[in-house]
């Protein structure tokens, strides 16, 4: 019988599904734990929306829980238990300079600096509460008068901004979401993976289910703690909002700063590809493209935001051509290396459910000189199974990388951190095409985003949740 994630849904919380886009507010809240038996009978008193919930009824408000390592050994997991949860949630985001440095965690983003999520202020359990706005304050304050009551420390209460569906740079955000496969359809492996695809493995999400291998990756079982849970990654970036434009404008002029931009970061500022992909086969929408007719990058830089984030490549770079085609590309006889340089995008993605914060203001306005500068940025979360494989590996070996596909010197050109001596070498640069397909190279680049705090969670299912609180 084919396993299927839906037929689970009354288990699984319901931001697996949806990122409650109709409830237009959000609080992010951080909490430690000081009376751990308190703090379990208060929290299991709350209701935690599940999927079957979404389901069921046209959610007003939802409430989401997931708990650091440390939370957990704080509600009396002991070590045995932990070891059975991936390595890397155990270590936190934190707590390695390795990690830290892959990351791109170093310089002004190293966590001696961030507002939380170190020392004293790494956190145990985050609450996710969504509401619509006229809701939102409500359901805060009542949150904040229980914690006080219920052996617990509030270390955060942080608020979301609706944009209206934008990111604090100006760009239309959330277009490109990978779908997972609810009903279990999806049997990877094969000539069909040789092209990308936008479906993705339940278990690329969910613990206890097939992943894009076609097995169960080991998770914590006993007491089916770990099944359907999910490993959540919360960073908070803060954007440079004035200075990126500003830079943009000094580097180009007023005229075609936004040019630069929608180049830098691989879409047109309201979302759309830009003019010369390919469109993908049988699919819609401005999702609907792929890299296939630029492998060069002489449209979309290989070194763009989007295209390091979901370089969009299935198992093999020509896709599946042929039986002969499919041959040679196995036995590695067809191609460059250049055009191999990144690994097969269906293996690394995750599912993103950040919303900005702060306030913002149009480009036009940034670019302005003596523009105000006002606090904004993004709550980055996404969901994943495999933290290694899945968001440390996009981070690391794609965003902060100044080798990514086999360019030199350059990182990510919104996200990178540009710490050349943590680099040991230059990791500033931007190489692109201009209109005229000659190519250009632009050096000192700026740092436009600071990581102000980050941790890892683990976003139980309702059935593990009660095994943990019990």
């Amino acid at each position: 019988m084919t396993e299927r994630a839906k037929d689970e849904a009354a288990d699984i919380q319901g931001l697996v599904r949806t990122g409650y886009g109709s409830l237009k507010a959000a609080r992010y809240i951080l909490l430690r734990i000081e009376d751990s038996n308190a703090a379990k009978q208060w929290l299991s008193s709350l209701h935690f929306t599940s999927v079957q919930d979404c389901r069921e009824s046209k959610q007003n408000q939802a409430l989401q829980i997931a708990f650091t390592a440390a939370g957990l050994a704080q509600l009396g997991l002991n070590a045995d238990a932990l070891e059975h949860f991936s390595p890397e949630f155990v270590d936190g985001m934190v707590h390695n300079e390795s990690r830290s440095r892959r990351l791109g965690d170093v310089g002004t983003n190293a966590p001696e600096h961030w507002d939380w999520g170190a020392g004293d202020q790494e956190p145990h359990v985050l609450l996710l509460a969504f509401a619509r706005p006229e809701k939102i304050q409500a359901i805060e304050e009542t949150l904040r008068a229980e914690i006080q009551a219920n052996g617990c420390i509030l270390l955060r209460c942080q608020p979301s901004s609706d944009m209206d569906g934008r990111e604090p740079f100006g760009f239309q955000d959330g277009i490109s979401q990978p779908k997972m496969d609810w009903d279990g359809a999806l049997q990877p492996g094969g000539a069909k993976d040789r092209d990308y695809r936008n479906r993705m493995a339940a278990g690329e999400v969910l613990l206890g289910h097939s992943n894009e291998y076609g097995f169960v990756a080991d998770y914590p079982r006993d007491g089916d703690i770990g099944r359907n849970g999910s490993y959540l990654v919360y960073r908070q970036l803060a954007q440079d909002v004035t200075g990126f434009w500003q830079w943009l404008r000094d580097e180009t002029g007023p005229e075609e700063a936004k040019t630069l931009a929608e180049t830098m970061v691989g879409r047109t500022i309201d979302g759309q590809p830009l003019s010369g992909l390919a469109k993908m086969e049988g699919s819609r929408g401005r999702n609907a493209f792929d890299f296939s007719g630029d492998v060069d990058g002489v449209v979309c830089p290989i070194g763009s935001h989007i295209r390091r984030v979901n370089p969009r490549l299935g198992d093999h770079p020509g896709g599946n051509i042929d039986f002969l085609g499919n041959l040679i590309g196995s036995l590695g006889l067809g191609g460059t290396a250049k055009h191999d340089a990144v690994a097969s995008s269906r293996f690394h993605r995750i599912l993103r459910r950040g919303r900005p914060y702060g306030k913002t203001m149009p480009y036009e306005q940034a670019m302005q000189p003596g523009a105000e500068q006002m606090e904004a940025g993004l709550h980055f979360l996404c969901l994943n199974a495999s933290l290694a494989r899945q968001f440390e590996f996009v981070q690391g070996a794609w965003i902060a990388s100044p080798a990514f596909a086999g360019l030199a010197g350059e990182q990510d050109p919104i996200l990178g951190d540009r710490d050349r001596e943590a680099r040991g070498h230059d990791c500033d640069q931007f190489s692109y095409f201009d209109e005229d397909r000659v190519p250009r190279r632009i050096d000192q680049i700026p740092q436009f985003v600071n990581v102000r705090g980050g941790a890892y969670f683990f976003l139980p299912g309702l059935n593990g949740l009660r095994e943990i609180l019990k």
